[in-house]
């Protein structure tokens, strides 16, 4: 929204989840973005039927919530661009999900996304994507469907502190997102209980939305568990290693960028860092079982050359694939 409104666009902005907070109506507002505040179920018809003619482009954001709403759109804005922000492929998650746990009912779930995901790609003017892996595969599925690269965007805020002014893991992730309560268990269980083998002095730190049920389970000796907080910047400055052990999911990892737009290295699975111009040894580590995960984390731990240099490659993967500059672009090219 705010390179869209930096593009001169005036831009309406209506939360599907009715939890548009103060905060939040403030801060968009300060944009120049027009907050319709109202539950937009209710308010949405209304709106469309005062503005719609006006339109020039209508972006809806995940399938889930562009499916409820596309007709409406279509009938009542009828000269509009209708762009489909995916976010990511929630099929593609689904079916790895399913494949992960061995799970038949969620594979019938990922099956019926998939139909509607792409039936949405098809009804659209133009489909966003977050990573060339997902616009690939789209090509394949709906050869005639145009679709554009859009993933996220960070700024770059760079070290604020060298590796000897650093310690400890972090990871972040809520529990909301299913494939970041099997990371956290994994690490929990099996990856960290490896590192306190041979560093006991090194200390986990968990960040996100987690149930206090599950806090209880993972509770133990050397894991701080924060919850959710309003700034990410203090662990992205002070620890050493940003975790990324993702073992399903799709789309582009936000907690992985975010890491390296502060210049805190990763050590990520290969799906973790899928779709993200990575290189394992170059500007991440990667690795896919538990040992290797935390021999990984071990010898970064350990080694500031290497250190230095996946800090200074993360930099400038973000600065090169995932810039405010790249998105706008795109953007353009989209509403040209």
């Amino acid at each position: 929204m705010r390179l869209l409104h930096e593009m001169g666009w005036q831009i309406s902005f209506m939360a599907d989840n009715r939890r548009s907070s103060p905060a939040e109506i403030a801060r968009l507002g300060a944009m120049g973005v027009h907050v319709l505040c109202k539950p937009w179920a209710a308010a949405l018809p209304v709106w469309l039927a005062k503005e719609g003619k006006s339109l020039d482009a209508v972006m809806l954001c995940r399938h889930y919530v562009m499916a409820p709403h596309l007709a409406l759109v279509r009938k009542m804005a009828p000269k509009a661009k209708v762009l489909f922000d995916t976010v990511d492929l929630h099929f593609l998650r689904e079916q790895r999900a399913a494949e992960h746990g061995d799970n038949l009912a969620l594979a019938r779930q990922a099956e019926a996304s998939r139909q509607a995901e792409l039936s949405l790609i098809r009804a659209s003017d133009v489909t966003f994507v977050v990573s060339p892996l997902e616009q690939t595969l789209i090509a394949a599925e709906v050869p005639g469907a145009r679709v554009g690269l859009l993933s996220h965007v960070h700024e770059l805020f760079r070290r604020t502190l060298g590796f000897g002014g650093r310690e400890d893991l972090v990871f972040v992730g809520g529990f909301a997102h299913p494939p970041n309560i099997d990371a956290v268990n994994w690490l929990v269980q099996d990856i960290y209980p490896r590192i306190r083998q041979q560093r006991p002095d090194i200390q986990l730190h968990l960040i996100g939305d987690i149930p206090e049920d599950e806090r209880t389970k993972l509770a133990g000796v050397g894991i701080h568990i924060h919850g959710r907080v309003d700034e990410l910047s203090p662990w992205m400055q002070r620890c050493r290693v940003a975790l990324a052990p993702l073992r399903y999911g799709a789309g582009v990892k936000g907690k992985v960028n975010m890491a390296m737009s502060h210049g805190l290295p990763v050590v990520a699975t290969s799906l973790a860092a899928e779709g993200m111009s990575l290189v394992d040894g170059e500007n991440v580590l990667l690795a896919d079982d538990s040992g290797n995960f935390a021999s990984a984390i071990l010898r970064l731990y350990d080694d500031p050359r290497l250190w230095l240099k996946l800090s200074d490659g993360a930099l400038e993967n973000v600065r090169e694939h995932f810039s405010f500059e790249k998105a706008k672009a795109t953007l353009w090219r989209s509403l040209a």
